[in-house]
């Protein structure tokens, strides 16, 4: 969707796509809320997640899942409710409870308690016969180092497996797993990780503008983003396209990006010699 032609702007695919897939994170707003987010930001969103627990306590869970998918978005619940529920013994239970909430789209993650891979593997195999599978990557707890070989092999089983897409942990803080504690990217880890799995089949966890805008200028505007807040759908689509300056000059063609270039520089150059 576009309300005027402008040259020089990254295609994105339609929905339903299998790239640049843009995950928004709902931490527990409310119907009007939801409303009002859908007429801004149902073109760009391709999926929902309840974060965390939030599912749990949150007032109208399924009007809510109803206006998101009659929106076109694919709602989920958060893995780490996913993991309350292993942690009883009552994964069953929560397999019933998605077919109750008309849920087709499951995540299966491992963040803040251990699963045995093999393990989560056969939960992933198991519950792809009937779901879309989202399986999460990497710890919660920035204490736990996972090697980058590790990464690399259970993203490649879980694939496997049968998962749509695997998720690179990042919490909603955007402060661990593919990320240091200051945000920061771990370019050495995700380097490993691109080398030996298709980028494509990875969604990334990336809270933060300066995470945002790092991913899109190493995958171009296609890259699938998630833990996305509200808010920030629409600036982060502008990213996508380079209409913020942070992205501006990534998807002009070199010799017109070169030549703007210079005549900044030369501008700059100007008023600080007229000062």
């Amino acid at each position: 969707m576009s309300n005027f032609t402008l040259p020089f702007i990254p295609e994105r695919p339609q929905k339903p796509r299998k790239e640049g897939v843009t995950m928004m994170m709902d931490k527990g707003m409310g119907l009007r809320e939801i409303e009002h987010f859908i007429e801004a930001s149902a073109h760009l969103t391709d999926l929902v997640k309840f974060g965390f627990g939030t599912s749990y306590v949150t007032n109208n869970l399924e009007d809510k899942i109803k206006l998101y998918q009659e929106a076109g978005i694919r709602p989920y619940l958060g893995g780490t409710l996913f993991e309350a529920f292993y942690a009883r013994g009552l994964v069953d239970d929560y397999q019933r409870l998605l077919d109750r909430l008309g849920l087709d789209l499951v995540e299966i993650s491992d963040g803040s308690i251990i699963i045995p891979h093999k393990e989560k593997c056969k939960l992933i195999k198991q519950m792809s016969k009937s779901r879309t599978v989202l399986s999460e990557v990497g710890s919660k707890d920035s204490g736990i180092i996972v090697s980058p070989f590790k990464w690399v092999s259970w993203m490649k089983a879980e694939l496997n497996a049968g998962s749509w897409k695997v998720i690179a942990e990042g919490r909603e803080a955007g402060n661990v797993g593919v990320f240091r504690p200051n945000g920061t990217a771990h370019t050495m880890l995700i380097n490993h990780i691109i080398a030996r799995v298709d980028p494509t089949q990875i969604l990334w966890e990336a809270p933060q503008k300066n995470q945002q805008v790092w991913f899109i200028k190493l995958f171009g505007a296609n890259v699938n983003l998630g833990n996305i807040a509200p808010n920030d759908m629409i600036p982060l689509e502008c990213l996508r396209l380079g209409l913020r300056g942070d992205t501006f000059f990534d998807f002009l063609p070199p010799d017109y990006a070169d030549r703007l270039k210079q005549v900044n520089d030369d501008n700059e150059a100007l008023e600080e010699s007229e000062e």
